[in-house]
This record gives C-alpha cells, sequence and structure tokens, in this order.
C-alpha cells in the first residue's frame, strides 16, 4: 500500500478568493485539529504566507515534492503545501484573468496526484467562471469531466445528510435546458448516485423528481414530462430504486414532502440548487460523481468583495472534511 493513498487533495483555486481565510478558520477548527486524513494544499507558498500573516494566523508549513510524495509519512501537524509559482504585486487583489495559468497549474497537479493513485478525494476552491474557464466549459464540473475524459458522465449532487439535490442540466441557459433532458440522462444520473448512496454512505436512497414544465404540464404538442421524465422513471422503478414523480417545483420543497426523500433531482440548475441553498446556506457541499475520484467543491463562491476582511464563513469546507471522513474508502 502506497504512503499518503488517503489523502485529501485541496487545490486553492482563485487565488483572490476567500478560499485560504476559509482554509485558515478550519484548520482551527476542533473537529479538524485532529484529521484522520492528510490535507495536502496545492497554491502558492508566497500567497498563502502573506495572507496568513495579514489575517492574522499563524501555521507552520511543510513544502513537499510531488514526485517524493511516497516517500514521506504525512500528518496534519503542518500544512503540508505543494508550492505553485505565482507572481503577484498584492496580497488582496481584484480577480482577472491573469489569475488562469497558475489555477490551470493547481489543476494540472491535483489530477496528476489523482492519477498516481494518491488520496481518495479532490477539494478545490472557487474559481470564476468568467475568467478561469472563459466559455470553454460551463462550470469546473465539466471541465474535470473533461480532463479525467469523463465528459457527459459526470453528475453534480449538492450533498446535505438530511437532504441533497442533483439537476439533470448544469450551467445552461434556460433556452437550452429542455434540448438537453434525456430518458438516459436522467436514467444514468440517477443510478450514479444510488449506487453512491449504497457503496460510499451505505444506505438506500429515496428519490423525488421534478417536472420541467410548471405544474408538469404545457399547452405544448412535446410533453417532456410524459415522454422523457415518466418513462425514465418508470424504468429506475422496475431497477429496484425507490423513486417517485414527476412532481411541480414549486411544491416538492415544502416541509412535508421533505421528509419522504433523501435526493430531488431537478431538470435544470437554479430550479434545485436556489431551494437548497435557502433551506442549508452554507451547510452544503457540491460533490462531483462518475470521475475517478470523489470531488467536492465548497458551496460558495471567489466572494471577491469580501477578500481581506477575515469574515467569511468556513461551514461549507468544514462540511466538506467531515464527510470524507465517514465516507467508505472502497
Amino acid at each position: 500500500m502506497k504512503l499518503n493513498n488517503n489523502s485529501i487533495i485541496i487545490i486553492s483555486g482563485e487565488p483572490y478568493s476567500v478560499f485560504f481565510e476559509l482554509f485558515f478558520k478550519t484548520l482551527t477548527n476542533k473537529e479538524i485539529k485532529n484529521y484522520n486524513k492528510p490535507l495536502i494544499l496545492i497554491g502558492s507558498k508566497n500567497l498563502l504566507i502573506k495572507q496568513m500573516k495579514k489575517l492574522k494566523y499563524s501555521f507552520k508549513i511543510r513544502v513537499i515534492d510531488e514526485n517524493l510524495i511516497n516517500k514521506i509519512k504525512l500528518d496534519n501537524k503542518k500544512i503540508n503545501l505543494i508550492d505553485v509559482k505565482f507572481n503577484f504585486k498584492k496580497t488582496f487583489d481584484k480577480i482577472s484573468i491573469k489569475s488562469s495559468n497558475y489555477i490551470e497549474n493547481c489543476f494540472l497537479k491535483g489530477i496528476q496526484l489523482i492519477k498516481k493513485k494518491i488520496g481518495i478525494a479532490l477539494i478545490n476552491g472557487p474559481i470564476s467562471k468568467k475568467h478561469f474557464l472563459n466559455k470553454k466549459f460551463p462550470g469546473v464540473t465539466e471541465y474535470l469531466g473533461s480532463k479525467f475524459n469523463k465528459r457527459q458522465h459526470e453528475v453534480m449532487l449538492i450533498y446535505n445528510e438530511k437532504l441533497s439535490v442533483s439537476p439533470i442540466t448544469t450551467h445552461l441557459p434556460l433556452k437550452d435546458v429542455n434540448k438537453k433532458i434525456t430518458k438516459k440522462k436522467i436514467v444514468h444520473n440517477v443510478k450514479l448516485i444510488n449506487n453512491f448512496y449504497i457503496k460510499k454512505l451505505n444506505f438506500k436512497p429515496r428519490f423525488a423528481v421534478t417536472g420541467l414544465n410548471p405544474h408538469c404540464e404545457t399547452h405544448e404538442k412535446f410533453n417532456e414530462e410524459d415522454k422523457i421524465i415518466k418513462p425514465a422513471i418508470k424504468h429506475l422503478f422496475k431497477k429496484k430504486i425507490f423513486i417517485d414523480g414527476p412532481f411541480p417545483a414549486d411544491t416538492i420543497f415544502l416541509k412535508k414532502n421533505l421528509k419522504k426523500y433523501d435526493v430531488i433531482i431537478g431538470m435544470y440548475h437554479d430550479q434545485v440548487l436556489t431551494p437548497i441553498k435557502t433551506i442549508f446556506g452554507f451547510n452544503a457541499i457540491n460533490v462531483t460523481l462518475g470521475l475517478p475520484i470523489i470531488r467536492i467543491s465548497p458551496d460558495h463562491g471567489p466572494n471577491n468583495q469580501m477578500l481581506g476582511k477575515n469574515k467569511s464563513n468556513p461551514q461549507s469546507l468544514k462540511k466538506a472534511l467531515n464527510f470524507l471522513k465517514k465516507i467508505r474508502a472502497n
């Protein structure tokens, strides 16, 4: 067995986000101090040190060579850092396209570690879709799917132990959503999530599926509920998956309904992400399934306007790490 193959790889993401602040706050948390898996941070050592001093935190840093990572036994007494060079003039600055090469290098080093089978999961800090992805990919979910040759297989799950949601289409304009909803896609996503719950969380989830149209009705000749969604649900039910629907999206999130289900499958991004964030705030994490490794993004953006103020909430990053404590390794 390789050393450190149970590590958590953490990509710092946008350098001018609040991620380093959230990371520092998380390390001071009692639940995380004695974390049972090595944390490997990928980012700029110089920027890390300068932001640490400015925000008045004090941690020792262990700079590690990714090529020698299996020759040392890591622990979390120091920050385990893979240093990625970043030329910056200010400790805190505005987000711009100038950070793109640095972010790409961070991701590539993380992906390289995954392909070497170091670590059980990847956490990435937030990035700016406008500047880093620059229309090449709608989101990091799809970016990573491409890097692992799993494009169109990746699935977004916004997870909370009480209720999770998953959109069939992710970062798409509304005018394009109906073109991308298929029976095959719904079946693929639900099966992947169902297997994840059974294998990693050790229980069988109960699914609810929303319709696409208001009240699951339309005056158009083609009705997505009848032609796509209902046949997909029927197929999954025959496969012994606990699944109901389609339900109108405006009522499925009522309290009496939430007690009946563990996962709500929506047809588009904001249909399910808006209510889940309203219900749980930062107490949820974005999990990408369908990759060679579990990828998690704490459920917050770069929050550039709060950079350097030391007021951001680390709850989602703490939740990501605590979640990875309990999942099965197999």
